[in-house]
């Protein structure tokens, strides 16, 4: 099957790429680089050979729609986008001319291009902030979102259903939880567990913001590009939640951290952005019956793997001597 991959040299869209070649699929990816990296891609590229071809360019541009029409792939994983959710309220303009125009430049090319499916990365932050007794949250709950990123994402899943309307383009929306694992940035949008594995790995200082209660539905990486693989032939109209079903305080997963690295850290706080949910969790019932998906990967095992490597970055770099501490990543 031919595929493209927006945003395939990123955390996440690597790792799909490398799900996607390993299953035999044609790739290509179209990248600005501007968060992700060629080195995300290192290994695949060298075994690659024809089945991936990487395009650096903005999806906000035109010359997006006349690739994917040139390219002609059957699926379109669209992972592209800003993801700091503070960052869209500093720039909200920014953030919609990536987030909605560049959605649109994709829709329209996977449409002359009579595209079968769009399988679209859609966020939790949809659902807005819910009380306790709304968790964990099903795909029925009314869109709430409060920020300018969410909204942005929420018209996103709107376009996906006119464009089903008008022109038989089919689509899957997976709205995903708090994404992590290895080759995850421990800066900007969603990094916390990045971050606290870097500054365990390095004996520095952590971050917590505000006072550690706030929960997330955290998510391993090779879990949501099952979920991703799977959308590319099912789930076809639907909005897909993809998280475990359980909410995970920050400082739990600080804990669980710290015990495996064997770490005891110094805990520093600072304010908390009003634009941060105070909880999340994602009820995966929908994705188990209509994709077949269900996580596997525990919190432990996932975060052993990303302090496993934290501590193999560490080894090769050069550890500050000044007791500098890791800037706070958003949850």
């Amino acid at each position: 099957m031919r595929t493209m991959v927006t945003g395939g040299a990123g955390f996440i869209g690597s790792a799909l790429v490398d799900r996607l070649l390993a299953e035999g699929h044609e790739v290509d990816v179209v990248d600005d680089l501007s968060g992700g990296s060629l080195a995300n891609l290192a290994d695949v590229r060298a075994a690659g050979g024809r089945a991936l071809t990487i395009h650096q360019l903005d999806v906000r541009f035109p010359e997006t729609t006349d690739l994917i029409v040139r390219r002609r792939p059957e699926v379109v994983f669209h992972l592209a986008g800003h993801v700091d959710v503070r960052a869209s309220v500093a720039d909200p303009v920014l953030d919609a001319d990536v987030n909605v125009l560049g959605s649109l430049r994709v829709l329209e090319g996977a449409r002359r291009a009579g595209a079968d499916r769009v399988v679209f990365a859609a966020t939790a932050s949809l659902y807005g902030d819910l009380d306790a007794a709304e968790l964990p949250v099903r795909e029925s709950q009314a869109h709430r979102p409060h920020s300018p990123h969410a909204v942005a994402k929420n018209a996103v899943v709107e376009y996906l259903v006119a464009y089903r309307r008008l022109h038989a383009l089919e689509f899957s929306a997976l709205v995903l939880g708090n994404v992590y694992g290895p080759r995850q940035g421990p800066h900007g949008g969603g990094g916390v567990v990045a971050a606290f594995a870097e500054a365990l790995a390095t004996g520095s200082p952590v971050t917590v913001l505000g006072d550690g209660e706030q929960t997330r539905d955290f998510v391993y990486v090779d879990d949501v590009v099952d979920a991703f693989a799977r959308a590319g032939t099912r789930g076809g109209g639907l909005v897909c939640n993809v998280g475990t079903g359980s909410g995970t305080s920050v400082n739990e997963l600080l804990s669980t951290m710290a015990g495996i690295a064997g770490v005891v850290p110094e805990v520093r706080h600072a304010p908390v952005d009003e634009v941060e949910l105070t909880r999340s969790a994602l009820d995966p019932t929908r994705a188990a019956i209509h994709l077949g998906w269900r996580p596997w990967t525990t919190l432990e095992d996932g975060c052993r793997a990303v302090i496993e490597e934290a501590r193999r970055r560490a080894r090769v770099s050069v550890v500050p001597s000044d007791g500098s501490e890791v800037r706070p990543a958003r949850l």
